[in-house]
């Protein structure tokens, strides 16, 4: 779909909204694209964006394969240098997320009243958009975001900071999951490629965001939250929030044009999962479904150095699955709520366990989901490297360090592993300068941003220490 600048749009739509002269009305009218969308066409369609949009590895729209080190470019080297400015990333998130999604969410809405349960549906997904540009940029347009019609528009928002967005979320998601678990409602059905209408998954969704949210932020803000949260949660890898994509375009999983469809190959596996994954400490056998078996070198995989422009033919691919185009897409899976979980119980919050027992199963959860056995698993639990009370580093190293590997196939979740706990190997870009050099610790805001949103824009630019990629988000230790 092509993408927008945002406060480019919001300026359009206010122009042609208040022209007091054109009959626009009249002259617009296309008897083929009704303007007025259905509740259903739209919680679809939002639903659909979002999910390609954390799902995708294109290097020009989410580059987070390469920001959490797990995949390597060949040619274009600029995304693995940090460089992501220069090719409008960040503009291509903020259009997609605010007007493809939040946007159309707020409309599906507004369209169902009398009906919580499809309100709610709407609220979730809301709440995870949201928490995803949080999680990316810190402080953003939150509440004026989505005014740009009515007496309240603002077609050149506010930020809010980026801790106080993330008390409200949590406020829905606790008042969202409420609603579904009621029994008021039928809910969208058809329209939900998730969960077909399924109130307890759709229960359990709400209850894992609260749990996400709760766990980002360190300390015990939202203790209680949690703890009366975490057993309503997914509990299994059945209950990952998942959805399929289909054989043929547009309906693909997003990844399958730019790895299959497109004829190129742009990307190898990345140096440092290779390296951790194959050393003598860990042996993981995840490898050989991250990695494909049929692309060893001398029988050994070789990944490419970070930042630095790694041959095609001398270097090892990711695994088959990833070239699959029905590969499923994830919003949130068991394996990532089992780590949260570990981090709770590590900070002394009741979560129903050990941190050492969710951690294991943490690890037991990534080897289901990946097809591999059990017994498999044990075993690499067992080794000294690996097993919670032995590995190195802190409790929130250990942690990150395992959560960041169980996110292989979600590049972005594996980034914020890595900037929320550390433990992850990561390494500066090869040739990387400046602030291009270190790994990223947010995404610089929209170019636009600076020229069309200026004065909202320096405000928030100052307020989080300055718009650099090394500035950190309020929950990154």
């Amino acid at each position: 779909m092509k993408k927008y600048n945002l406060i480019y749009l919001l300026t359009t739509l206010v122009v042609l909204g208040c022209s007091p002269d054109a009959d626009y009305e009249s002259l617009n009218k296309d008897p083929n694209n009704p303007a007025d969308v259905s509740a259903e066409s739209l919680f679809t369609s939002s639903l659909k964006n979002l999910m390609d949009e954390v799902n995708d590895i294109d290097y020009r729209d989410a580059p987070f394969m390469l920001l959490a080190q797990y995949a390597q470019q060949t040619t274009y080297t600029d995304e693995s240098q940090y460089d992501i400015v220069n090719r409008g990333i960040s503009s291509a998130i903020f259009s997609t997320i605010y007007m493809n999604v939040l946007y159309d969410l707020a409309d599906a809405k507004s369209k169902v009243t009398g009906d919580p349960f499809k309100a709610a549906q709407a609220e979730v997904l809301s709440i995870y958009a949201w928490q995803y540009l949080v999680d990316n940029f810190g402080d953003i347009p939150y509440s004026e975001a989505l005014n740009i019609v009515g007496e309240n528009q603002s077609i050149a928002p506010k930020y809010d900071d980026a801790a106080t967005i993330y008390d409200d979320l949590v406020k829905r998601a606790v008042s969202a999951s409420a609603v579904l678990a009621g029994s008021d409602g039928f809910g969208f059905i058809g329209a939900d490629l998730i969960g077909n209408g399924n109130r307890a998954s759709w229960s359990k969704f709400a209850n894992s965001l609260i749990v996400k949210l709760g766990v980002r932020v360190p300390g015990d803000k939202y203790k209680s939250e949690v703890e009366a949260a975490f057993s309503k949660s997914l509990s299994s890898v059945a209950d990952n929030i998942t959805m399929a994509y289909q054989g043929s375009k547009p309906n693909t999983h997003p990844s399958w044009p730019e790895l299959v469809e497109s004829g190129r190959n742009d990307y190898v596996v990345g140096k440092t999962i290779v390296d951790l994954l194959t050393s003598t400490d860990h042996e993981d056998p995840r490898q050989d479904v991250f990695f494909d078996p049929k692309s060893k070198m001398d029988n050994k995989y070789v990944g490419g150095v970070i930042g630095q422009k790694s041959g095609w033919s001398t270097h090892s691919k990711l695994g088959t699955i990833y070239f699959d185009p029905t590969y499923r897409g994830v919003l949130i899976d068991y394996t990532e709520i089992c780590f949260y979980l570990a981090d709770a119980a590590a900070r002394g919050w009741n979560v129903g366990g050990t941190a050492a027992t969710h951690y294991s199963n943490g690890i037991k959860a990534s080897f289901e989901d990946m097809g591999l056995a059990a017994t498999q698993a044990n075993t690499y639990i067992a080794k000294p490297k690996v097993a919670y009370t032995t590995a190195t580093g802190s409790d929130d190293e250990k942690i990150g360090r395992q959560l960041w590997v169980s996110m292989f196939n979600r590049g972005f979740e594996g980034w914020t592993a890595f900037r929320r706990y550390g433990g992850a190997p990561l390494v500066p870009s090869k040739l990387g300068e400046g602030d291009f050099k270190q790994v990223p610790r947010r995404l610089t805001y929209p170019v636009s941003e600076a020229t069309q949103n200026s004065k909202n824009y320096n405000s928030a630019s100052s307020a989080i220490g300055g718009d650099l990629q090394k500035t950190k988000v309020f929950w990154d230790k």
